[in-house]
């Protein structure tokens, strides 16, 4: 067989999805070119815009579509023996506010077009093809990440996941405060039981997702394809600091309980127990370092410039491909906090929010995609995911792997995030032909 990808019309609809922003046209000379802004939140309606043009492509070009009540989207053609596990592909659509265009898109437009290009170059599968476009990968309004995914690996009770509240409001003030994600996704027309939305262990055969880099690596190196061997996992915490506040001027500094200082104190022993653990790993001879803590969000009560903050909240997110080294990072922070609060005088509380295992690849998949990039004359390396992916989700009920393409700079999340054409066009151009090999066994 030869294989006849349309590069075009997947830029074409890139750039078209992109366009469904709530993001306001912007020029922005200091970005490279070429950008734009995309604000695209799960259930809004630029999001329900972009489901229902994503699901016109699929009909157009002969495929079934199918939605379950989380709304997750279901892409499927039809192999010659649909009883056999399905062959799997697919990312997000949902952005967070001022991202990029590419996350996530890349997976499901270029599995779109994986698909239709095996279809127009006359490719007939035995196990079906499906892609899959995944709910709220972001976290940005029910505020933990990979909801689809999570129910359909069943990592989340659906009782509380239909339970979780909407944080729209943060970002938009116009909008409502208080709704649940029941309340949300069925105003936006999904309806029945999450209870329903499991996969079962053997729906999927073989599962693969494109996405950019969203690291420097690949680019770096001169490298066309990543081979994605393991996938980091975070864990994910709010703390509390209670202290004492008062009057900028009149509490002196010996009476002090400042929240916010303590907080400092914090925050710094995340960083230093992870530089640590690196540097532990590393000299131990393990070759990755992948250990990232990150303290992204703090709010500081009551936040006047002459007010000695009396409280401070703030975000961890910890990630690693190791779950006891991760784990031991939290053990020596949990350490310092004891320090912190006896030393400062305040009180520390913890809520975790989540907390996720790493995934492995599947053998015989890695072995496949090498296999194919060998035979196209593609470079490639193999690689850890350090970001977070709906692959984490399945990986539990089914064979899974990843395949990176280099991304500019390593930016993601941001306006000026860019893959190139031939980029793009290599990494669907492998994903292709590693589907339709894995559908025809």
């Amino acid at each position: 067989m030869t294989l006849h990808l349309n590069a075009d019309r997947l830029l074409a609809e890139l750039h078209h999805l992109a366009h469904l922003t709530d993001c306001p046209p912007t020029e922005d000379k200091s970005l490279p070119k070429p950008t734009q802004a995309v604000t695209r939140i799960v259930f809004t309606p630029r999001d329900l815009a972009a489901r229902a043009w994503l699901k016109s492509l699929a009909t157009n070009a002969g495929f079934s579509v199918r939605e379950d009540a989380a709304g997750n989207t279901f892409l499927r053609w039809e192999g010659t023996d649909p009883k056999l596990g399905i062959v799997g592909t697919g990312s997000h659509t949902d952005a967070i506010p001022h991202a990029g265009m590419y996350d996530g898109t890349v997976g499901v437009l270029g599995g779109l077009e994986a698909l239709r290009g095996l279809k127009e170059s006359g490719f007939q599968p035995r196990r079906s093809l499906e892609v899959l476009m995944f709910t709220s990968e972001e976290p940005t309004r029910f505020g933990i990440g990979c909801i689809g995914s999570r129910l359909l690996g069943g990592a989340f009770d659906p009782d509380s996941a239909d339970k979780i509240r909407d944080r729209l409001h943060e970002i938009d003030p116009n909008a409502p405060e208080g709704l649940t994600l029941r309340e949300v996704r069925e105003a936006a027309g999904f309806h029945g039981p999450l209870a329903r939305v499991k996969l079962p262990a053997n729906y999927f055969a073989a599962w693969i997702e494109l996405h950019i880099e969203q690291g420097p690596l690949l680019e770096r190196d001169n490298i066309q394809l990543g081979i994605v061997t393991n996938i980091a996992a975070p864990a994910s915490y709010r703390f509390t600091v209670e202290g004492f506040g008062g009057h900028a001027g009149a509490l002196l500094m010996p009476d002090r309980r400042d929240a916010l200082c303590a907080a400092a104190d914090l925050i710094l022993s995340v960083e230093r127990h992870a530089l640590t653990a690196n540097a532990r790993a590393k000299a131990a001879g393990h070759s990755g370092v992948d250990t990232v803590a990150t303290v992204g969000m703090v709010a500081v009560h009551p936040g006047a410039v002459n007010s000695v903050p009396s409280r401070v909240q703030l975000t961890l997110d910890i990630r690693d491909t190791d779950v006891a080294r991760r784990n031991a990072v939290m053990a020596a922070l949990h350490a310092d906090i004891e320090t912190i609060q006896r030393q400062r005088n305040v009180h520390i509380t913890e809520d975790l929010i989540n907390a996720d295992s790493p995934a492995l690849s599947d053998p015989h998949i890695l072995a496949t995609l090498e296999s194919v990039c060998k035979s196209e004359g593609a470079s490639y390396r193999r690689m850890v995911a350090r970001a977070y992916h709906d692959t984490s989700f399945i990986a539990p009920i089914a064979p899974v792997a990843m395949l990176f393409i280099p991304c500019r700079n390593g930016v993601s999340h941001r306006p000026d995030e860019y893959s190139t054409p031939e980029a793009i066009a290599l990494g669907v151009h492998v994903l292709a032909l590693t589907l339709a090999k894995l559908s025809a066994e």
